[in-house]
């Protein structure tokens, strides 16, 4: 309770550091990355619109802010994702949560990221996408442990087969190598 408490203060805390966000405002998972690439930073693509626009609270749907989150997670604009991602007007939506994870993780900030992926599994232990950053991150300080205990929670819910035991299974030997 104290750790989530903590995770919420200190992300609440860090938002005045995010500007407004460039993002993809496309839905899916994938998201629509013209914003990206058009958009300059502040902004967002706004589908309706066709045009880039200065966002604000309540102008996109959470799996468009998904998507968006996602695509700046996904291109390395780590605190742009957090921003955008904290827009989104579910809280608790897992997805929202991984990359909050993910994003914070990558910007050095892997406690944080710690927080954010054991909420999502506290609401959907079977998101084995979570399972795998969660691993990530406990091998990233250095938790061999927490890694293989992730990988055998991936192992029991989607077997050797899935992408997410093939990735954090890789990321454990080169763990083990180095």
């Amino acid at each position: 309770m104290r750790r989530r408490l903590l995770v919420q203060v200190l992300a609440i805390a860090a938002l005045p550091l995010f500007v407004a966000p460039a993002y993809t405002a496309g839905a899916g998972g994938g998201g629509d990355t013209q914003t990206t690439t058009k958009c300059k930073k502040g902004e967002v693509w706004d589908k309706k619109k066709q045009k880039c626009v200065v966002p604000q609270y309540g102008m996109l749907d959470d799996d468009s802010i998904y998507a968006a989150g996602h695509d700046l997670a996904m291109a390395g604009r780590y605190d742009e994702a957090i921003s955008v991602l904290t827009l989104a007007a579910n809280k608790q939506d897992p997805r929202i949560l991984n990359y909050l994870g993910y994003s914070h993780r990558h910007s050095g900030r892997v406690t944080v990221g710690l927080g954010y992926y054991e909420e999502a599994l506290r609401i959907d232990p079977n998101y084995t996408l979570v399972r795998e950053y969660l691993g990530e991150a406990h091998l990233q300080i250095g938790d061999l442990a927490g890694a293989q205990q992730q990988l055998s929670e991936i192992e029991k819910r989607t077997g050797k087969d899935s992408r997410e035991y093939g990735m954090l299974s890789e990321q454990i030997d080169h763990f083990l190598r180095s």
